[in-house]
Protein backbone atom coordinates (compact mmCIF):
# COMPACT_ATOMS: atom_id res chain seq x y z
CA UNK A 1 0.00 0.00 0.00
CA UNK A 2 1.09 3.34 -1.09
CA UNK A 3 0.23 6.92 0.50
CA UNK A 4 -0.30 10.24 -1.16
CA UNK A 5 0.76 12.22 1.40
CA UNK A 6 -0.03 15.67 -0.85
CA UNK A 7 -2.28 16.25 -3.70
CA UNK A 8 -5.22 18.89 -3.98
CA UNK A 9 -8.63 16.94 -4.18
CA UNK A 10 -10.24 20.54 -4.71
CA UNK A 11 -8.90 22.25 -7.96
CA UNK A 12 -11.27 22.11 -10.85
CA UNK A 13 -9.78 19.50 -12.74
CA UNK A 14 -11.10 16.55 -10.81
CA UNK A 15 -14.59 18.18 -10.53
CA UNK A 16 -15.55 16.14 -13.16
CA UNK A 17 -15.28 12.88 -11.09
CA UNK A 18 -13.96 12.91 -8.11
CA UNK A 19 -15.00 9.89 -6.83
CA UNK A 20 -13.92 7.94 -10.41
CA UNK A 21 -10.45 9.80 -9.42
CA UNK A 22 -10.05 7.87 -5.65
CA UNK A 23 -11.16 4.63 -7.16
CA UNK A 24 -8.56 4.95 -9.82
CA UNK A 25 -5.71 5.33 -7.17
CA UNK A 26 -7.18 2.66 -4.41
CA UNK A 27 -6.92 -0.07 -7.38
CA UNK A 28 -3.70 1.17 -8.12
CA UNK A 29 -3.02 0.27 -4.28
CA UNK A 30 -2.82 4.22 -2.90
CA UNK A 31 -4.95 3.35 0.21
CA UNK A 32 -4.95 6.88 1.71
CA UNK A 33 -4.51 10.39 0.33
CA UNK A 34 -4.17 14.13 2.45
CA UNK A 35 -5.94 16.46 0.44
CA UNK A 36 -4.06 19.78 0.78
CA UNK A 37 -5.64 23.54 1.74
CA UNK A 38 -4.24 26.45 0.23
CA UNK A 39 -6.47 28.75 0.93
CA UNK A 40 -8.00 28.85 4.48
CA UNK A 41 -11.36 30.83 3.19
CA UNK A 42 -11.94 28.34 0.89
CA UNK A 43 -11.58 25.41 3.39
CA UNK A 44 -14.84 24.49 3.42
CA UNK A 45 -14.42 22.99 0.17
CA UNK A 46 -11.29 20.57 1.25
CA UNK A 47 -13.14 19.58 4.61
CA UNK A 48 -16.66 18.59 2.69
CA UNK A 49 -14.24 16.80 0.59
CA UNK A 50 -12.02 14.85 3.30
CA UNK A 51 -15.48 14.32 4.90
CA UNK A 52 -17.26 12.65 1.95
CA UNK A 53 -14.67 10.04 1.34
CA UNK A 54 -12.92 7.87 4.11
CA UNK A 55 -9.99 7.51 2.61
CA UNK A 56 -9.42 11.01 2.36
CA UNK A 57 -7.71 13.27 5.27
CA UNK A 58 -6.57 17.01 4.74
CA UNK A 59 -5.33 19.78 5.75
CA UNK A 60 -5.75 23.40 6.95
CA UNK A 61 -3.61 26.26 5.53
CA UNK A 62 -2.59 29.50 3.30
CA UNK A 63 -0.33 28.31 0.38
CA UNK A 64 2.73 31.51 -0.13
CA UNK A 65 1.52 32.59 -3.06
CA UNK A 66 -1.90 33.59 -0.99
CA UNK A 67 -0.16 34.72 2.13
CA UNK A 68 -0.57 38.58 0.46
CA UNK A 69 -4.16 38.07 0.23
CA UNK A 70 -5.29 36.02 3.94
CA UNK A 71 -3.15 38.71 6.10
CA UNK A 72 -5.65 38.20 8.65
CA UNK A 73 -5.29 34.60 9.12
CA UNK A 74 -4.23 33.81 12.64
CA UNK A 75 -2.87 31.17 14.39
CA UNK A 76 -5.97 31.11 16.34
CA UNK A 77 -8.02 30.34 14.08
CA UNK A 78 -5.42 27.82 12.43
CA UNK A 79 -5.53 25.66 15.91
CA UNK A 80 -9.06 25.98 15.96
CA UNK A 81 -9.67 24.79 12.06
CA UNK A 82 -7.36 22.22 12.56
CA UNK A 83 -9.61 20.14 15.69
CA UNK A 84 -12.10 18.60 13.03
CA UNK A 85 -11.17 14.67 13.05
CA UNK A 86 -10.02 14.50 9.26
CA UNK A 87 -7.66 17.35 9.44
CA UNK A 88 -4.12 15.94 9.87
CA UNK A 89 -2.00 18.64 8.95
CA UNK A 90 -1.26 22.56 9.09
CA UNK A 91 -0.33 24.65 5.65
CA UNK A 92 0.82 24.27 3.26
CA UNK A 93 2.67 27.49 3.97
CA UNK A 94 5.95 28.57 3.41
CA UNK A 95 8.52 30.90 1.07
CA UNK A 96 7.86 31.14 -2.75
CA UNK A 97 10.19 33.20 -4.26
CA UNK A 98 9.33 32.15 -7.83
CA UNK A 99 6.03 33.66 -8.04
CA UNK A 100 5.63 35.37 -4.98
CA UNK A 101 9.01 37.37 -4.52
CA UNK A 102 7.05 40.87 -4.15
CA UNK A 103 5.66 39.38 -1.23
CA UNK A 104 8.44 37.94 1.29
CA UNK A 105 7.23 39.58 4.33
CA UNK A 106 4.16 38.13 3.85
CA UNK A 107 4.92 34.78 3.62
CA UNK A 108 7.28 34.85 6.13
CA UNK A 109 4.70 35.94 8.83
CA UNK A 110 2.50 33.51 7.56
CA UNK A 111 4.72 30.48 7.91
CA UNK A 112 5.54 31.60 11.26
CA UNK A 113 1.98 31.55 12.22
CA UNK A 114 1.62 28.30 10.40
CA UNK A 115 4.59 26.88 12.13
CA UNK A 116 2.67 28.19 15.84
CA UNK A 117 -0.38 26.16 14.64
CA UNK A 118 1.69 23.11 13.37
CA UNK A 119 3.93 23.80 17.40
CA UNK A 120 0.47 24.06 19.32
CA UNK A 121 -2.12 21.31 17.36
CA UNK A 122 1.17 18.80 17.30
CA UNK A 123 0.15 18.09 13.37
CA UNK A 124 2.61 18.20 10.88
CA UNK A 125 3.33 21.32 9.15
CA UNK A 126 3.36 20.87 5.05
CA UNK A 127 6.46 23.30 4.25
CA UNK A 128 6.41 24.64 0.69
CA UNK A 129 9.85 25.98 -0.20
CA UNK A 130 10.61 27.32 -3.83
CA UNK A 131 13.88 29.29 -4.62
CA UNK A 132 14.03 30.51 -1.23
CA UNK A 133 16.30 27.59 0.81
CA UNK A 134 18.35 30.38 2.92
CA UNK A 135 15.52 32.32 4.26
CA UNK A 136 14.11 28.92 4.56
CA UNK A 137 17.12 27.00 6.62
CA UNK A 138 17.08 30.53 8.84
CA UNK A 139 13.47 30.88 9.85
CA UNK A 140 12.78 27.08 10.47
CA UNK A 141 16.10 26.87 12.88
CA UNK A 142 15.49 29.97 14.38
CA UNK A 143 11.74 28.52 14.87
CA UNK A 144 13.11 25.00 16.46
CA UNK A 145 14.76 27.27 18.91
CA UNK A 146 12.05 28.27 20.20
CA UNK A 147 10.30 25.24 20.53
CA UNK A 148 10.17 21.62 18.49
CA UNK A 149 7.32 20.93 15.60
CA UNK A 150 6.66 18.40 13.63
CA UNK A 151 7.08 18.82 9.87
CA UNK A 152 7.73 18.01 5.92
CA UNK A 153 9.34 19.53 3.44
CA UNK A 154 7.08 18.62 0.33
CA UNK A 155 7.35 18.82 -3.17
CA UNK A 156 11.22 18.81 -2.43
CA UNK A 157 13.27 20.58 -5.16
CA UNK A 158 15.51 22.56 -3.08
CA UNK A 159 18.91 22.48 -2.63
CA UNK A 160 21.14 19.78 -0.61
CA UNK A 161 21.69 22.15 2.42
CA UNK A 162 18.12 22.68 3.05
CA UNK A 163 17.21 18.57 2.88
CA UNK A 164 20.35 18.82 5.85
CA UNK A 165 19.03 21.36 7.83
CA UNK A 166 15.77 19.89 7.85
CA UNK A 167 16.30 16.05 8.61
CA UNK A 168 18.81 17.48 11.57
CA UNK A 169 15.54 19.58 12.54
CA UNK A 170 13.06 16.71 13.04
CA UNK A 171 11.30 17.66 9.30
CA UNK A 172 10.52 14.48 6.51
CA UNK A 173 10.89 14.78 3.22
CA UNK A 174 8.80 14.05 0.63
CA UNK A 175 9.26 13.53 -3.20
CA UNK A 176 6.84 14.30 -6.16
CA UNK A 177 7.11 13.63 -10.33
CA UNK A 178 10.25 15.86 -10.02
CA UNK A 179 11.86 12.65 -8.63
CA UNK A 180 11.56 10.92 -12.12
CA UNK A 181 12.41 14.04 -14.12
CA UNK A 182 15.52 13.46 -17.10
CA UNK A 183 16.86 16.97 -15.35
CA UNK A 184 16.41 16.22 -11.72
CA UNK A 185 19.49 13.89 -11.02
CA UNK A 186 20.16 16.42 -8.73
CA UNK A 187 17.27 15.93 -6.40
CA UNK A 188 17.76 12.02 -7.32
CA UNK A 189 21.20 12.55 -5.17
CA UNK A 190 19.40 14.09 -2.68
CA UNK A 191 16.79 11.51 -2.16
CA UNK A 192 19.84 9.07 -2.21
CA UNK A 193 21.14 10.44 1.30
CA UNK A 194 17.78 11.29 3.16
CA UNK A 195 17.53 8.45 6.20
CA UNK A 196 14.90 5.94 5.50
CA UNK A 197 13.18 6.76 8.39
CA UNK A 198 12.27 10.34 6.64
CA UNK A 199 11.06 9.60 3.50
CA UNK A 200 7.59 10.48 1.69
CA UNK A 201 5.89 10.61 -1.58
CA UNK A 202 3.67 12.57 -3.06
CA UNK A 203 1.89 13.94 -5.96
CA UNK A 204 1.15 17.10 -5.31
CA UNK A 205 -1.82 16.23 -8.11
CA UNK A 206 -2.83 17.83 -10.59
CA UNK A 207 0.57 19.21 -10.92
CA UNK A 208 3.72 17.56 -11.69
CA UNK A 209 2.90 14.54 -13.21
CA UNK A 210 6.04 12.27 -13.27
CA UNK A 211 7.39 9.97 -16.13
CA UNK A 212 5.83 8.73 -18.26
CA UNK A 213 2.47 10.90 -17.70
CA UNK A 214 4.52 14.06 -18.33
CA UNK A 215 2.07 16.75 -20.30
CA UNK A 216 -0.95 15.11 -18.56
CA UNK A 217 -2.70 15.99 -15.61
CA UNK A 218 -1.41 14.67 -12.38
CA UNK A 219 -3.45 11.92 -10.49
CA UNK A 220 -3.12 10.37 -6.96
CA UNK A 221 -2.85 6.90 -8.82
CA UNK A 222 0.37 7.98 -10.38
CA UNK A 223 2.26 8.38 -6.75
CA UNK A 224 3.32 5.04 -8.10
CA UNK A 225 5.56 5.68 -10.70
CA UNK A 226 7.16 8.31 -8.31
CA UNK A 227 7.46 5.21 -5.53
CA UNK A 228 9.10 3.09 -8.15
CA UNK A 229 11.52 5.63 -8.93
CA UNK A 230 12.55 6.26 -5.00
CA UNK A 231 13.07 2.51 -4.80
CA UNK A 232 15.12 2.23 -8.17
CA UNK A 233 17.57 5.14 -6.30
CA UNK A 234 17.57 3.89 -3.18
CA UNK A 235 18.00 -0.04 -4.45
CA UNK A 236 15.18 -1.12 -2.79
CA UNK A 237 11.84 -3.38 -3.56
CA UNK A 238 8.83 -1.54 -4.92
CA UNK A 239 7.59 -3.89 -1.63
CA UNK A 240 10.21 -1.98 0.86
CA UNK A 241 9.57 1.35 -0.35
CA UNK A 242 5.86 1.23 -0.12
CA UNK A 243 6.25 -0.15 3.86
CA UNK A 244 8.91 1.87 4.31
CA UNK A 245 7.16 5.52 3.03
CA UNK A 246 3.83 4.18 4.87
CA UNK A 247 5.31 3.66 7.92
CA UNK A 248 6.53 7.25 7.64
CA UNK A 249 3.32 8.35 6.67
CA UNK A 250 2.09 7.08 10.15
CA UNK A 251 4.83 8.20 12.03
CA UNK A 252 4.48 11.49 11.01
CA UNK A 253 0.81 11.81 10.59
CA UNK A 254 -0.20 11.13 13.64
CA UNK A 255 -4.10 11.87 13.69
CA UNK A 256 -5.06 9.40 11.12
CA UNK A 257 -6.80 6.98 13.01
CA UNK A 258 -5.06 3.27 13.31
CA UNK A 259 -8.89 2.43 11.78
CA UNK A 260 -8.03 3.98 8.40
CA UNK A 261 -4.70 2.19 7.98
CA UNK A 262 -6.20 -0.83 8.87
CA UNK A 263 -9.05 -0.53 6.67
CA UNK A 264 -6.67 0.89 3.48
CA UNK A 265 -4.17 -2.36 3.95
CA UNK A 266 -6.87 -4.67 4.38
CA UNK A 267 -8.20 -3.52 1.14
CA UNK A 268 -4.78 -3.72 -0.98
CA UNK A 269 -3.50 -7.19 0.70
Amino acid sequence: MLVDSHCHLDFPEFDADRAGLIDEAHAAGVGLMVTISTRVRRFDQIRAIAERYPSVFCSVGTHPNSAHEEPDVTTAELVALAAHPKVVAIGEAGLDYVYGAEHKAEQARGLRRHIAAARLTGLPLVIHAREADEDMVAILTEENGEGAFPAILHCFSSGARLAEVGVALGCYVSFSGILTFRSAENIRAIARDIPEDRLLVETDAPYLAPVPHRGHTNRPAYVRDTAAVLAEVRGLSMERIAAVTTANFRRLFTKVPASAFEKAAAAHG
